[in-house]
């Protein structure tokens, strides 16, 4: 009479566990978008993934992914399990985190998101944390702000430090860190025509070769939008993706670039010009959901200025 509660009270403590074990495999499935990639993550067999999934989807009656040869794909069942799956997942560990703080043991993890070339300090905030608190495991992911935005909504990243204009602030907690403004960066062996010794015209850059960032890219946004507000057309003669291909191909004369003065600096043999009227700008800030944020959370923001 005394054991049999026990033993039921430790199975349902083993049953919940494996619930939160089935939650990580699934969401792992789908991150990585297939079962051994998921295995790699977890550090487990390919089986032990496949066989997890199984199992719940035996429990819940339906399946979560659809199965091909060629990939993995949620089912509509997996498209609404994974977003709740992510949540108590995430409420799991903010619990732990709260006892860990209240035992002055602060662990957890921590997902940063950030834009390609914006650091913004940041590194000294990770060295303060990392001196403080050397429980709290920290991930970056870099991304753009459309996807970082998204990610900070879906509660994938914690925090992000970005750039964003004031419609894609909305519904997040936002704390500025720095305004910038842009150059022009050329080729040094490049004449600009009609260059004015206070700077470029958005005009007159509009008739040269651009190297421009993809849609999505903060940096891309702000260019567009100097563009309208001067009431000048361009065109794009080369898209990147990446800061240093877009400093290549400007070093080698293919085309002029805008980008904020901190990258810029960056590439000290490239010569910058500024822009004499609607420069294009950015507002560089830290974002994160709104409401108290959890003790790790808080913990990095503090170092954060």
């Amino acid at each position: 009479m005394v054991v049999a509660p026990a033993s039921g009270g430790v199975l349902r403590e083993q049953e919940r566990m494996m619930d939160l074990r089935q939650m990580e495999v699934v969401v792992a499935v789908a991150d990585t978008g297939g079962f051994t990639a998921a295995a790699r993550r977890l550090h487990v067999v390919q089986s032990a993934v496949s066989g997890t999934v199984r199992a719940l989807e035996r429990e819940l009656g339906t399946s979560l992914f659809d199965r091909t040869t060629h990939r993995v794909a949620l089912t509509p069942a997996g498209e609404a399990f994974v977003p709740a799956a992510r949540a108590t997942l995430r409420a799991a560990e903010l619990a732990r985190e709260a006892v860990d703080a209240v035992k002055g043991q602060l662990r957890g993890r921590i997902t940063v998101g950030i834009m390609q070339g914006v650091w913004a300090g940041l590194h000294h905030a990770l060295a303060a944390l990392r001196a403080e608190h050397p429980g709290v495991v920290v991930r970056l992911r870099q991304a753009a702000v459309a996807d970082i935005r998204q990610a900070l909504r879906d509660g994938t990243v914690d925090l992000a430090v970005v750039a964003l204009d004031r419609q894609q602030q909305r519904g997040l907690a936002t704390r500025l860190l720095s305004h910038e403004d842009m150059l022009l960066v050329a080729s040094p062996r490049r004449i600009l025509p009609g260059t004015a010794p206070d700077g470029v015209d958005l005009a007159e850059v509009a008739r040269l070769p651009l190297v421009d960032f993809s849609p999505g890219w903060a940096v891309r946004h702000a260019v567009d939008r100097a563009f309208r507000a001067a009431g000048v057309e361009h065109t794009t003669t080369f898209e990147v993706n990446d800061i240093v291909a877009a400093a290549e191909l400007v070093r080698n004369d293919l085309g002029v670039c805008v980008m904020p003065a901190s990258i810029a600096d960056r590439f000290p043999d490239l010569r910058q010009h500024r822009f004499r009227r609607h420069a294009p700008s950015w507002q560089i800030m830290v974002v994160r959901p709104p409401g108290e944020a959890p003790p790790a959370v808080a913990a990095l923001l503090r170092h954060i200025t």
